[in-house]
C-alpha cells in the first residue's frame, strides 16, 4: 500500500507543521503580514511594467517599443542600484536594531544616504550632460535614437527621486511599517499607469510623457513615505559620525544580489530575444513576449516573499534567535512550493487559453510556440523560487558570499551559456529548457551551501560569538 503510506506520511508532516505553527503564532502572523504586503507591492510594480509597455506600444508603435527596450537596461541599473543600497543598508540596520545598538544602526542609515548621494550625482550628471553619449552605446537607428535619448535623459534626471524612494521603502519596512512601504509602492505604480494614459494617449507627449510619468510617480511615493517622518515614527536618524570603508563594503555586499538580479533580467531578455529571432523570427519573439510577461508576475510573487521575510530574518538573526530564523525560512519555502505548484498546474492545463489572451490576430503558429514555451519554461518555477528565497536567507543573515554566487550563477554565468548551448542542440525547445536547467543547477548549489553553512548557524545557536562565524 505505497499510496496509503504516502498519504499517512503527508498527514504526519502536516500535523507536525501545524503543531509547530501554533507554538509560535506571533511569528507566523508577522510572516503572513510582511509577505502578503510585499507580494501586493511587487505585483503592483509588475502591473505598471506591463501596462507601461502597452501604452507605449499604443501611442508610439514599434519604434516606441524598441526605444523603451533599449532604455530598460539603464532604468534597471538605476532601480537596481537603489535596491542594492536600500536592502543592503536596511538589512544591516535591522540586525543592529534587534541588538539594541541604535548608535551603529543610525551610522548605517547615514552611511547608506552618503553612498546614495554619490550614485545620485553620477546618474544626474549623466542625464544632464551625457544622455546623447549613453544612447549611442546602444547603436540605435535614427528613428529610435531621439526617443531613446529623451527617455534616458528624463529617467536619469529623476534618478534622485527614484533611488531615494527605493532606499526609504526598505528602511521603513525594516523599521516596522511594512504597510506604509507597500502603500507607497502600490500608489506609485497606480499613479504611473494613470499618468501614462494621460501623457501618452490623451496629451500625445510621446516618449517624454512616458518617462515623465515614471519620474512623477516617484514623487507620489515619496510623499506617502514622508508621513512616516512627519508622524515621527522613525527610529533611524542621520548622525555626524563619518562613514567607514568597512561599513560601505558591508552595505554594498549585502545589497549586491539585488542589483545583479535587476541587471540580469534585462540582459537575459536581450539574449533570449536575439536567439529566438534567429530561430523563429518575429513570431517567435512575440511568443517569448507572452512567456516573459506571465513570468514577470510569478517572479514578483517570489520577490515579494523574499522581501517580506528579510526584516524578520535579520531581526531574529541579530537577536540570536536562530529557531525563529529556521521557522521563517521553513514558512517561506512551504509557501513558495505551494505557489509554484499552483502556478505550474494553471500553466500546464491552461497554456493554450493563456496564449490566446495575447493572440488577438489568431496567429496559430505564435499560439503553438507560446503554449509550448509556457509549459517548458515554467518548470523552473519551483527552483527559481527556492533560489530567490535562499539568496535572501543568506544576505539577511550576513552570509553574503553564497548569495553573491547564487545571484551571479542564475543571472549571468550559467543562464547565458546554457541558452546558447541548448538552443544549438534543441532549437526553440532548447531555449525554453535553458531557464529550468539553470535554476535546477543553481538550486542544487544553493542547497549545498545551506547544508554546509547550517553547521555555522548551529554554532551561533549554541551561543558562540558572532565574530567566530565570519
Amino acid at each position: 500500500m505505497p499510496l496509503g503510506k504516502t498519504v499517512i506520511a503527508g498527514v504526519h508532516i502536516a500535523r507536525h507543521f501545524f503543531v509547530a505553527l501554533m507554538k509560535n503564532t506571533a511569528l507566523f502572523k508577522d510572516f503572513a503580514k510582511y509577505t502578503s504586503l510585499n507580494i501586493l507591492g511587487m505585483l503592483s510594480i509588475s502591473c505598471y511594467i506591463v501596462v507601461d509597455t502597452f501604452f507605449v506600444s499604443k501611442g508610439l508603435g514599434v519604434d516606441g517599443l524598441a526605444a523603451l527596450n533599449f532604455a530598460i537596461p539603464v532604468f534597471g541599473f538605476i532601480f537596481g542600484s537603489g535596491l542594492m543600497l536600500g536592502i543592503g543598508g536596511a538589512t544591516k540596520y535591522a540586525i543592529l536594531k534587534s541588538q539594541n545598538n541604535m548608535e551603529k544602526a543610525n551610522r548605517v542609515f547615514t552611511g547608506t544616504i552618503f553612498i546614495l548621494l554619490g550614485f545620485i550625482m553620477v546618474f544626474f550628471a549623466a542625464g544632464l550632460f551625457f544622455a546623447d553619449a549613453v544612447t549611442r552605446i546602444f547603436r540605435t537607428d535614427e528613428a529610435v535614437f531621439e526617443m531613446t535619448k529623451t527617455y534616458l535623459r528624463i529617467i536619469l534626471l529623476f534618478s534622485p527621486l527614484l533611488m531615494t524612494q527605493s532606499v526609504l521603502q526598505c528602511f521603513i519596512r525594516n523599521d516596522g511599517a511594512p504597510q506604509l512601504s507597500m502603500l507607497a509602492m502600490v500608489s506609485s505604480s497606480l499613479s504611473n499607469i494613470v499618468l501614462d494614459f494621460v501623457f501618452i494617449i490623451l496629451l500625445g507627449m510621446g516618449m517624454f510623457g512616458a518617462a515623465l510619468a515614471t519620474g512623477l510617480s516617484s514623487v507620489i511615493g515619496l510623499f506617502i513615505l514622508s508621513t512616516f517622518f512627519i508622524r515621527r515614527k522613525n527610529c533611524f536618524n542621520l548622525t555626524k559620525r563619518a562613514i567607514s570603508g568597512r561599513l560601505t563594503k558591508e552595505i554594498l555586499g549585502i545589497g549586491l544580489p539585488s542589483l545583479i538580479m535587476e541587471l540580469s533580467v534585462g540582459i537575459v531578455m536581450i539574449v533570449f530575444n536575439a536567439i529566438i529571432l534567429y530561430l523563429k523570427g518575429n513570431t517567435g519573439v512575440a511568443a517569448y513576449g507572452v512567456v516573459a510577461n506571465i513570468w514577470i508576475f510569478v517572479f514578483a510573487v517570489y520577490t515579494g516573499i523574499a522581501q517580506g521575510i528579510q526584516p524578520i530574518l535579520s531581526s531574529n538573526y541579530g537577536s540570536g534567535n536562530m529557531a525563529n530564523v529556521r521557522a521563517v525560512l521553513r514558512y517561506a519555502l512551504i509557501l513558495t512550493a505551494a505557489v509554484s505548484a499552483a502556478v505550474y498546474l494553471c500553466i500546464f492545463f491552461g497554456a493554450q487559453q493563456i496564449a490566446g489572451i495575447f493572440n488577438r490576430e489568431q496567429n496559430m503558429l505564435m499560439q503553438y510556440i507560446a503554449a509550448a514555451g509556457l509549459r517548458i519554461h515554467f518548470i523552473s518555477s519551483i527552483f527559481a523560487g527556492f533560489n530567490i528565497i535562499m539568496s535572501t536567507y543568506f544576505t539577511s543573515t550576513e552570509f553574503t558570499r553564497p548569495a553573491h554566487i547564487i545571484s551571479l550563477l542564475r543571472g549571468f554565468l550559467i543562464i547565458i551559456p546554457m541558452v546558447f548551448l541548448l538552443s544549438a542542440i534543441g532549437g526553440i525547445t532548447g531555449v525554453w529548457l535553458a531557464l529550468p536547467a539553470t535554476e535546477f543547477i543553481v538550486a542544487v548549489i544553493g542547497l549545498s551551501f545551506f547544508l554546509f553553512f547550517r553547521k555555522t548557524f548551529s554554532r551561533k545557536n549554541a551561543g558562540l560569538p558572532a565574530a567566530s562565524l565570519k
